[in-house]
């Protein structure tokens, strides 16, 4: 019982620690098969199993060319394509067999019937060590929401959202500078030991070491545009002084 902590006399969560311990196999061959505590329940529903994304194509809606329907995409005598995209117009030119999947963080192209692989992919991803393994473009947290719109070796720009309510943890930065500029919303704002209210079209500075902090203490969310003048430009800059979550 040391690797749960119980939430409610119904919900039990799993500690992070002991999830990073958990093998990464399939919930069918890890508990499935092997436990005696599984009731089954018949029904009359459809069922795919949408291993992959050849998987996916079989099951999506497609246009007179056998390509998947797509709003921004066009097509010019390409066939039976797998076509995903996230806001970025596509033009396709006499291809066929094809899976493309562009979403804001990344692009990827495979030949139908080879889209298991990605799983290779995602591997050497791990072994560059690069954060498209584990944070997404749009990255939820218990505050609210940052975007990563622009990422550059010399800068970074996000959208940000603060829940009402809501603060960032006290914090600092070794290896980057700060500039807020608040969009809606009406942001109190902390830097060293100066707190101020910042108001839409008003920004503020935050110098590389000083401690920080926003909260939203309104009714409506607080929308800023944060950009960073970086010499390092991972999310693991930052030193946590106090924090209403009890991250680390």
């Amino acid at each position: 019982m040391n690797k749960v902590k119980t939430l409610s006399p119904t919900i039990i969560r799993i500690k992070h620690e002991a999830m990073l311990q958990i093998p990464s196999d399939s919930i069918d061959y890890a508990v499935m098969e092997k436990s005696d505590k599984v009731k089954i329940v018949p029904s009359s529903i459809d069922w795919s199993d949408f291993g992959s994304f050849d998987a996916l194509y079989e099951e999506l809606p497609k246009d007179v060319s056998n390509n998947t329907v797509a709003k921004r995409h066009i097509s010019i005598d390409s066939k039976n394509n797998l076509i995903l995209s996230h806001d970025k117009q596509i033009a396709t030119i006499d291809i066929e067999d094809l899976i493309i999947v562009d979403t804001p963080d990344a692009l990827l192209i495979s030949k139908k019937g080879f889209s298991q692989k990605v799983k290779k992919i995602v591997e050497k991803f791990k072994a560059k060590k690069s954060e498209l393994t584990h944070i997404h473009t749009l990255a939820h947290r218990p505050w609210g929401t940052y975007e990563v719109l622009l990422d550059h070796k010399q800068y970074k720009i996000k959208r940000i959202i603060v829940k009402p309510g809501k603060r960032l943890s006290l914090q600092k930065h070794f290896h980057r500078n700060e500039h807020w500029i608040i969009v809606s919303g009406t942001a109190t704002v902390t830097v060293g030991d100066e707190v101020k209210l910042i108001r839409p079209n008003e920004l503020t500075y935050i110098k590389m070491g000083e401690m920080h902090r926003l909260e939203n203490e309104g009714k409506i969310p607080v929308v800023l545009i944060e950009a960073q003048v970086v010499e390092y430009t991972r999310e693991d800059d930052i030193v946590r002084i106090e924090d209403d979550f009890k991250r680390t």
